[in-house]
């Protein structure tokens, strides 16, 4: 089931092209170790622990599908540690049940062949429901440690991810709450550490919008990546949660009844699991700072998927619910396959760089400007490869007229660039400018208003698909 599910989110790994986000971990992972740590002092500060996993990882290359592999490793990891878990809290068929779910989800196609760390926080999630059940089936030293190293793992993969933890709670049981509370104390830490550097940051991520409690019905959707698979879905995961809080005892050696509590307390735990996350980012967004993201949320979709497992495994007899547990697969991935073909399209990521290089039909003599700077990596990593050119200025390109220096910013993802830019395009006729975004866009822009003012026309503009997305748009001479 780890191979089943690592291959298809593997399988789309080559496809869609790298977005923004993913361009800037390899911003981050090519830097020296030196150039990583100046960096993450002023930005991303709490994706640290990944940065230093990609910086290693990097030394291989840089390709789309080597960057995209640990992410689909990872997807593995959760579904061979949900079928552990499944055949802890209810069977084996429960477990293998919940991994062919989680494989059949979209959003494990997105983020299984996503180069951010969203699938390791998934996987992290799992292992510490293991970790803490298997702990409290036998209290031990090393097992204690070794759920609050995992508790540590949770931390590290992505900050949101410890919205989690207080599910754990629920399982809280006086003979072993000591050591509980201190192996979930000590593996915090590093939660408490990101979280302060997360929130001198957080002008990073004020590009959030503030969300209201409507958000919240989206959240289905988003856990399952396709509403089609993710409404039904969290219907069943509900029953899921009733019958294994119902049933007297729990099936199998390990049920949830042994590790001295009863079934309702595990349902409780992953009910909390599933809903707890997108609850308390949403209180937090409204207490602290904006920072409700579908995407911070990904952690759950295990859970979707374990709860939804264990409602089949309780379908009546053995033959019943092993016809169950497949009928619901097949429902689940049926009704998620136009998202599963989406996500696997070129503009499967919603920021098609090949496409706006290919969109670009330069002259001699024309200039290129980036509506925001970082949108120039995109085009310094797909450009060359395209061109076949070992870099830009011999005419198949613009040329980049603003720009300073090879190397991005120091303190960011964006580029130096020259602040005189009617200076930069004198003698030019034709400007392409290029943004992340729709056309009205580059309205707000202030690079494309200084295009603007240097007397230039917007002569013609081309949008790609789905949203952002990105926008060419080609500016000549006023009276030219």
């Amino acid at each position: 089931m780890a191979a089943l599910a690592g291959g298809v989110a593997f399988s789309g790994s080559g496809a869609a092209t790298l977005n923004g986000d993913e361009l800037a971990t390899i911003s981050a992972a090519t830097r020296s170790l030196a150039g990583l740590w100046e960096l993450v002092q002023h930005i991303d500060g709490h994706f640290l622990p990944y940065y230093l996993f990609m910086h290693v990882w990097a030394l291989a290359g840089t390709a789309e599908l080597w960057l995209r592999l640990p992410s689909a490793l990872a997807i593995g990891a959760a579904a061979g540690l949900l079928v552990a878990l499944g055949g802890r809290l209810h069977s084996t068929r429960a477990g293998v049940t919940a991994a062919a779910l989680l494989a059949a989800l979209p959003s494990v196609s997105y983020y299984g062949a996503f180069a951010r760390p969203y699938a390791f926080a998934a996987a992290a999630v799992v292992l510490s429901f293991w970790a803490l059940h298997r702990a409290l089936e036998r209290s031990g030293t090393r097992r204690w440690a070794a759920y609050g190293a995992t508790v540590a793992l949770v931390c590290c993969t992505h900050l949101f991810a410890v919205l989690v933890l207080p599910a754990h709670l629920l399982l809280i049981r006086r003979e072993t709450a000591a050591r509980m509370l201190a192996a979930l104390a000590a593996g915090c830490v590093p939660a408490v550490v990101l979280g302060l550097v997360g929130y001198g940051e957080r002008h990073a991520i004020s590009w959030i919008p503030q969300r209201g409690p409507d958000v919240l019905l989206k959240f289905p959707k988003m856990a399952a990546g396709a509403a089609e698979a993710g409404v039904p879905l969290f219907v069943v995961a509900l029953a899921g949660a009733a019958l294994l809080g119902l049933s007297r005892r729990a099936a199998g050696p390990r049920g949830a009844a042994s590790t001295g509590l009863p079934p309702w307390r595990w349902a409780g735990a992953l009910l909390g699991w599933l809903v707890l996350p997108p609850l308390l980012l949403l209180a937090v967004s409204h207490l602290v700072t904006p920072v409700y993201v579908d995407r911070y949320l990904f952690v759950t979709a295990p859970a979707l998927a374990l709860l939804a497992g264990l409602a089949a495994a309780h379908a009546g007899s053995r033959r019943v619910s092993v016809a169950v547990c497949w009928a619901l697969v097949a429902v689940c991935l049926a009704a998620g396959t136009y998202q599963h073909a989406e996500v696997r399209d070129e503009n499967g990521r919603f920021e098609n760089f090949p496409w706006a290089i290919s969109r670009i039909q330069a002259r001699p003599g024309d200039a290129i400007v980036y509506g925001q700077s970082q949108v120039r990596s995109g085009f310094d990593y797909y450009g060359p490869a395209y061109y076949g050119l070992d870099g830009y200025g011999d005419g198949s390109m613009p040329e980049d007229v603003l720009r300073l220096g090879h190397d991005p910013s120091p303190t960011g993802f964006g580029y130096r660039e020259r602040s005189a830019v009617a200076g930069a395009l004198r003698g030019r006729e034709r400007v392409w400018v290029v943004w992340r975004g729709t056309k009205a866009t580059g309205d707000r822009l202030a690079r494309v208003r200084e295009v603007e003012e240097a007397g230039y026309e917007r002569e013609g503009s081309w949008h790609s698909a789905d949203l952002p997305g990105m926008t060419v748009a080609l500016y000549t001479k006023a009276g030219g």
